[in-house]
């Protein structure tokens, strides 16, 4: 048995890029198709409402995987406001915490902003409980399906992810 994969994807657009490029990455990590993958720009106004049961059931969701590649395109230097909607309903002292191993994914259209995975959406995964034990990766946007974009990045990510969800699942070393 394997440990749930999780794709959460705060691009506004439906279907968008970030989304290929989140599912790609997941499955690249965990050599498995991701068990949820949640487009939050198809939830609309329930992310709005603190009382939606979509909503709180994805977050109970989202915050049992053992992998959760959480992604976004670069807006302003940082992570859309969109995914920022769904990230504060993770409260670690009500348990829905992220507890499983979070990776930071971010697109954008020039080099200058490769940081915003470490230095805006990184800490607020820490923040909500998630183990962030992978660098962010930042991949151009127009090089978003080209996976030599992801190669590098993912030779060192890649033997660390399996290791921490066969841990997550129980499976011995």
């Amino acid at each position: 048995m394997t440990a749930r994969v999780a794709v959460v994807v705060g691009n506004p657009k439906p279907a968008s890029r970030t989304l290929d490029a989140a599912t790609y990455l997941a499955a690249e990590l965990s050599g498995q198709a991701p068990d949820l993958v949640v487009d939050l720009a198809t939830l609309g106004a329930g992310l709005l409402d603190w009382g939606d049961p979509e909503v709180d059931d994805l977050v109970r969701q989202v915050s049992r995987a053992g992998l959760v590649v959480v992604a976004s395109p670069t807006y302003k230097a940082t992570y859309t406001g969109l995914l920022k909607l769904f990230l504060d309903r993770f409260a670690p002292q009500r348990g829905t915490g992220l507890r499983g191993t979070a990776v930071p994914l971010m697109l954008g259209a020039g080099p200058g902003h490769a940081l915003a995975p470490e230095f805006t959406l990184r800490p607020v995964l820490a923040e909500i409980g998630a183990p962030v034990s992978l660098r962010g990766l930042y991949v151009l946007d127009s090089a978003y399906d080209d996976p030599s974009a992801y190669a590098e990045w993912l030779a060192t990510a890649r033997p660390v992810a399996r290791a921490l969800l066969d841990s997550a699942a129980g499976v011995p070393s």
